[in-house]
């Protein structure tokens, strides 16, 4: 009674997030996922620059900036974007601080597609605890929402190119983040990304070797395949399945899979933890365990949590405390020693 229950506040949630969302064009844009490129209109070229995308070491690289590029006041930090967009607000980024009083444990937090705010009971519960909370705003949300948008539709939308250069923004800010944070002594640095923030936390994680934990909540492998399967991006798929196939769409997000940056998450000194639903509707638990068995393939063995709830429900009782003290434990733990 109390699932189905649950399977029916998840529906209502979803259909919820539906009222604002509109269905958008299919565009290619080439030229903000993969800057230098002009002239791009043919998809077969697109999906050609995604995968030389996947190979280069360098596109989730940027130019670093200084440390005097932080300001910091008030538990907030404020410092600009390694992207300039057009939406002049999305190119300032700001993160709120919850100190635990010691610099031994950092955890950044990627919140989800659409949040309309941050996670402070998850910052208040850990920074009591020890970890240091840092909470920033991704692309398109919060203090960076492009003025007149009713939803994040500039962070995940049919328009490709954005899409990757958003999700490059994301992880570049994320990652300069971390490099500040350990410029100002913090020791571990965990990342923690939910739904759609568990693909940037996933591909930070595979670049910085300055994080030492990933936790991913509601995460998959392919964001085309969630995309294409989810409750949540129906307004998405009605635009791309009239213009390109699943395995197209594969193709051109290449560089946004995260199993195609397994190996580099299986790098011995990170930590890895997924926690999945398994009454997801947005992300679907067979891509979600797709995903998992990759990460064993390349020899990662991330620690599991499967919960018998919703996408939404994972923040009703006892699914929320149930995984809200596995990520305090996965933090706190002591790191396993690296192999020789």
């Amino acid at each position: 009674m109390y699932h189905s229950w649950l399977d029916s506040w998840d529906e209502l949630r979803a259909q919820r997030g539906d009222e604002a969302k509109i269905a958008t064009d299919f565009i290619l844009d080439a030229g903000l996922a993969f800057p230098g490129t002009h002239g791009i209109s043919i998809l077969e070229e697109f999906c050609v620059l995604a995968y030389q995308a996947v190979s280069d070491g360098g596109f989730y690289d940027g130019p670093g900036g200084s440390k005097q590029d932080f300001e910091r006041h008030n538990g907030w930090l404020k410092f600009p974007s390694e992207i300039a967009t057009d939406v002049e607000e999305n190119n300032t980024v700001r993160a709120e601080l919850a100190e635990s009083g010691s610099r031994d444990r950092v955890l950044v937090i990627f919140h989800h597609w659409n949040a309309t705010s941050r996670s402070r009971s998850i910052a208040r519960f850990l920074s009591r605890r020890g970890v240091t909370v840092v909470e920033i705003a991704m692309p398109y949300h919060f203090e960076r929402s492009r003025p007149g948008a009713r939803y994040a539709d500039y962070m995940l939308s049919a328009n490709l190119g954005r899409t990757i250069q958003s999700m490059r923004q994301a992880v570049l800010d994320g990652r300069k983040i971390i490099r500040w944070l350990k410029s100002e002594g913090y020791q571990e640095v965990s990342v923690l990304g939910i739904s759609l923030g568990s693909w940037v936390a996933g591909l930070i994680a595979a670049h910085e070797r300055n994080v030492s934990k990933a936790s991913l909540f509601l995460t998959a492998g392919s964001l085309a395949d969630m995309v294409w399967t989810g409750r949540a991006t129906r307004s998405i798929r009605d635009t791309l399945e009239s213009a390109i196939a699943l395995a197209d769409l594969r193709r051109a997000w290449a560089p946004l899979n995260l199993e195609n940056f397994a190996h580099k998450l299986a790098r011995p000194e990170l930590s890895l933890q997924v926690v999945f639903a398994t009454r997801d509707k947005v992300v679907l638990p067979e891509i979600t365990k797709r995903f998992i068995q990759t990460l064993d393939r390349e020899g990662a063995k991330p620690e599991v949590l499967e919960l018998n709830c919703g996408h939404y429900s994972l923040g009703k009782l006892p699914y929320n405390l149930l995984a809200l003290w596995a990520l305090k434990r996965f933090l706190t733990r002591l790191p396993a020693p690296i192999p020789q």
